[in-house]
């Protein structure tokens, strides 16, 4: 693993602290798929003692970033292809729907700064794959926070777990058409266009389906 974090005392409880830095190392594959997370190991690596540790590892189970197998270790959950094009396309029908339903009713505030962020992917010298992901979440929780229905928009939540656990190859080569596709869907929101937006939303998702089969091809 990379340098341990400096938490900060006051922000935040220590169990919060170790869930948000165990769920970055998870996204930014640091913790890979099928690896068994050792309580005590992460506590030393985080400066913490274990049972925040073991709050933060409960919860990340909770939302299907871990799994603990015949109760034993928390190990990190493998999404098969299989699985993450189902889910992709589970995706497709509920999260389009649920773009067509924010359209025009997310905060300028929250919509500028997802435009900001998309458009300073495209200054970047080298590839960044931390920032692509942040960027990436900032536009997709519009359409979570926003759709005005959190039955909807837990059921998205689920399915972005399933489909950020799958390990994608050669992730560089989702940058360009990524920032495209979300400013598409960025400019329908904003703009107010239900069904633009639906549109641009489960175009996005099937490209990403069609990156996944054209890699194993």
């Amino acid at each position: 693993m990379e340098t341990p974090p400096a938490f900060p005392r006051a922000t935040k409880n220590r169990a919060t602290l170790a869930y948000e830095e165990i769920a970055r190392l998870i996204e930014q594959k640091k913790l890979s798929s099928g690896e068994v997370l050792v309580e005590q190991n992460l506590a030393a690596y985080l400066g913490i003692s274990r049972t925040p540790v073991r709050q933060a590892l409960q919860r990340l189970e909770i939302e299907g970033q871990l799994v603990k197998p015949n109760n034993s270790s928390f190990v990190v959950r493998k999404v098969e292809l299989k699985e993450y094009l189902q889910s992709l396309k589970a995706r497709e029908i509920v999260e389009s729907e649920a773009t067509a339903m924010c359209a025009g009713h997310v905060a300028e505030a929250r919509l500028a700064t997802a435009k900001a962020m998309t458009a300073a992917l495209k200054h970047e010298q080298a590839y960044n794959p931390e920032q692509h992901w942040t960027a990436d979440k900032v536009v997709h929780d519009l359409v979570t926070d926003f759709c005005g229905n959190q039955v909807v928009a837990g059921i998205v939540r689920s399915l972005r777990v399933t489909t950020k656990l799958f390990e994608v190859d050669r992730l560089a080569e989702r940058l360009e058409p990524d920032i495209r596709q979300h400013e598409e869907i960025l400019e329908r929101i904003e703009q107010g266009d239900r069904d633009g937006a639906k549109v641009a939303m489960a175009t996005h998702l099937r490209s990403l389906v069609s990156f996944a089969v054209d890699r194993i091809a």
